[in-house]
């Protein structure tokens, strides 16, 4: 009989390439996860892995027992929660890995909201970026994840996760105030923006993504002179017209916008994607429901202004 517990090594190292990167997710040594692996090629009678450079990838056989893998974890995760629900007097923690913004807008305000609709219910919150809050719900370090769609993501029909959306807001571009474009009204034009230098995040950060979409539909690649993931940062770079920027509308808000001007642009693209995740089944663990409510709740005045 094939072990669960060595089904989630075999994801793991999937998702991660490396028996080593596998470890550190799974809290586990290198060497028992490479006896986890044996154990599975064992009970299954197949060779799971093949060396891949400094990696590792799965054989085809691998590749089978993953897809079976995925099923099988749901199942379970949807049997604790079913046996959960049965025992009632719903009491305990859920760990939630969040973006800062995403703690501030939805976050925050479900935590209140829990304390009078489900008091027996404990949040923990991880401040995570947009990017690494759905690997840790995978890898079993966080519950639920609010994050942000980006390019690389899991796809939305990935089995292992169920998701539910939460919000969409727009970037709006912040320029120097002494800018040509400053004193208009209306959406800028993406174009419009080509040939300046631009301030923005680092590669990896999602809203990095969003930026560089923008850009390459509007038919050009941004000159990034200045980096940073702190908004605040970048709006002072701004004000010193070190360079124009694109900047989640939520992110400006408590933020000094003396010194620049705040512009809508045309497009469609620069729109940050919010929601949130958990592994498939455990959406109906019953110390979960009563979080992803209290998050729809308080993300839904916040459709896209």
């Amino acid at each position: 009989m094939i072990d669960a517990r060595r089904l989630r090594t075999l994801r793991a190292v999937a998702d991660h390439r490396t028996v080593t990167a596998a470890a550190a997710a799974l809290y586990l040594t290198p060497s028992a996860v490479s006896q986890q692996l044996a154990a599975l090629e064992q009970e299954t009678g197949h060779e799971l892995l093949a060396r891949d450079g400094r990696g590792v990838r799965l054989t085809a056989a691998g590749e089978i027992l993953l897809l079976h893998a995925d099923l099988v974890l749901a199942q379970l995760e949807r049997a604790e929660a079913d046996l959960a629900a049965y025992r009632e007097g719903v009491a305990g923690e859920v760990t939630v890995a969040a973006f800062a913004t995403g703690i501030a807008l939805v976050l925050a305000p479900a935590i209140g909201a829990l304390a009078e609709a489900a008091p027996g219910v404990r949040l923990r919150v991880l401040d995570a970026e947009g990017d690494a809050s759905v690997p840790m719900v995978l890898d079993g370090r966080a519950d639920l994840a609010v994050a942000v769609e980006y390019r690389g993501a899991p796809r939305a029909d990935d089995q292992r996760l169920t998701r539910v959306a939460l919000y969409a807001e727009p970037f709006d571009a912040v320029l120097p105030l002494g800018h040509p474009l400053a004193a208009g009204v209306g959406p800028i034009a993406m174009a419009e923006l080509a040939t300046e230098p631009w301030i923005g995040p680092y590669p990896g950060n999602p809203c990095h993504d969003v930026v560089l979409l923008a850009c390459e539909y509007a038919g050009f690649q941004p000159r990034l002179v200045h980096s940073s993931d702190d908004f605040r940062a970048v709006v002072a770079l701004a004000s010193a017209g070190a360079g124009v920027a694109l900047v989640p509308r939520s992110a400006l808000r408590g933020t000094d916008l003396s010194a620049v001007a705040v512009r809508p642009v045309d497009s469609a693209l620069a729109t940050r994607k919010v929601f949130a995740a958990v592994r498939t089944g455990a959406e109906r663990h019953p110390l979960i429901r009563p979080v992803l409510a209290a998050l729809t709740s308080a993300a839904a005045p916040l459709a896209v202004e």
